[in-house]
């Protein structure tokens, strides 16, 4: 293989020739672009549901789908599916029908919704699904064998290799909200191993339901500033007080560099480098020292090759939790040093809210669109800034920048830890 198609430890350079993204700004990465880069916001009051009650009644909800009844597999399923479909047309690889490599699937853990619950729960009580039955039965043909999909963690993986023709075994992962991270990574790992010549990569999440938004709200992690919605997600701001949950997708296709030169296609950023590192502190807190997010941070610029000076941006992972984005800012300055102050940061959650699954998909695909155009989304919200988080945000209105090397942040409950690193074409 060609030196330079070989990167500084003498592995494959690893391409991105396709995205795909669905948020609730929109469908695909022109409307998507075009509105987050205006400042606009996708959060509003849910209508999918009653929330009369609830503590929490806003959220990124994707509305751009017919999934009637509502299924939270199903959304998540069809925005994956649509994602995919847009990065693999960019990639213009294989065909349609024919993916010539692996699929690796961010997905949230599979389980049953209050209403299949409900349903399940309403059989007769002498009837072969009384109890624990009921639930074994979804697995299962009968009655209800429908809902099976609802429960299996794989599902979504095998819908898309079925509709894609991927080879090989579909892979489903789970890191909390680090999930979409991942799948970049393992992406990246297998073309430098030499498995495969190329991965899709995807990441997807639709928990707007009532049992997800009750579940992160008993945790206070949602913010509860419901009027105005758009106003209620803003990272670190002075007076945030938690994230906004959100739906979402996002997908890459990765490729070798030397496999993409090759046929010609679009090489639309590099991945330069992978790093996580967990904690195992607490189920949804990271240690309060911050040493598995320095780690992960700097073990990525490690694997990249890349000095701190030479980030160009960082897209935050930004949640707008107070210990989130202090968190994040201590970490970055704990690795970046005083570069940092010279670093633009912004959060696409501020207008998008946070994708939970989804994020590390959705963002890449952000932070390579930055690198495309030169233009710095904007942290909207940012009207009041933090004085303990002395942080270049790019506040409330987009910004022009040239842009080599981005840094994309990707931290999960549990104390789990992903951050990518990417870049423009190689000269």
């Amino acid at each position: 293989m060609r030196n330079d198609y070989l990167d500084h430890k003498g592995r494959p350079q690893v391409a991105v020739t396709g995205r795909g993204v669905v948020t609730s700004l929109g469908v695909g990465k022109s409307d998507n672009w075009t509105k987050l880069t205006a400042g606009q916001s996708g959060i509003k009051p849910i209508r999918r549901f009653d929330t009369h009650g609830l503590k929490v009644t806003i959220a990124g909800t994707v509305d751009h789908f017919n999934t009637v009844p509502y299924s939270a597999f199903d959304l998540s399923a069809t925005m994956a599916e649509t994602a995919a479909a847009e990065a693999i047309e960019e990639a213009g690889i294989g065909s349609r029908s024919s993916f010539p490599g692996p699929v690796i699937v961010a997905t949230p853990p599979s389980e049953l919704e209050w209403p299949h619950l409900r349903r399940l729960n309403d059989a007769p009580a002498d009837s072969e699904f009384s109890g624990y039955a009921r639930l074994l039965a979804t697995a299962r043909t009968g009655r209800y064998a429908e809902l099976a999909r609802h429960v299996r963690f794989a599902a979504i993986a095998d819908r898309l290799k079925d509709r894609f023709s991927t080879r090989g075994e579909p892979l489903s992962i789970c890191t909390a909200c680090a999930s979409g991270a991942t799948t970049i990574q393992l992406g990246l790992e297998a073309i430098r191993r030499g498995e495969t010549e190329a991965a899709l990569c995807v990441g997807t999440d639709a928990t707007v339901h009532p049992e997800g938004l009750i579940r992160f709200s008993l945790l206070s992690a949602l913010s509860s500033a419901n009027e105005p919605p758009h106003k209620a997600s803003k990272p670190f701001a002075k007076r945030r007080d938690g994230f906004v949950i959100a739906e979402g997708a996002g997908a890459l296709v990765l490729e070798s560099l030397a496999s993409a030169k090759a046929r010609g296609a679009p090489i639309l950023g590099i991945v330069r480098g992978c790093g996580e590192k967990a904690d195992s502190f607490h189920r949804t807190r990271s240690n309060p020292d911050g040493a598995a997010i320095i780690g992960a941070i700097r073990k990525t610029l490690d694997d990249a090759g890349v000095d701190p000076e030479q980030i160009d941006y960082v897209n935050a992972h930004g949640t707008s939790t107070p210990e989130n984005d202090r968190m994040e800012y201590f970490s970055l300055k704990a690795v970046l040093g005083d570069h940092l102050a010279r670093t633009p940061v912004s959060s696409n959650k501020s207008m998008i809210g946070h994708t939970l699954i989804a994020a590390g998909s959705v963002e890449a695909v952000f932070s390579l669109l930055t690198i495309e155009t030169g233009i710095l989304p904007p942290t909207i919200n940012y009207d009041e800034p933090d004085p303990d988080l002395p942080l270049d945000v790019v506040a409330n209105v987009s910004r022009s920048k040239s842009v080599a090397t981005v840094l994309s942040n990707s931290f999960g409950f549990g104390g789990q830890n992903v951050c990518v690193i990417f870049s423009g074409e190689p000269a």
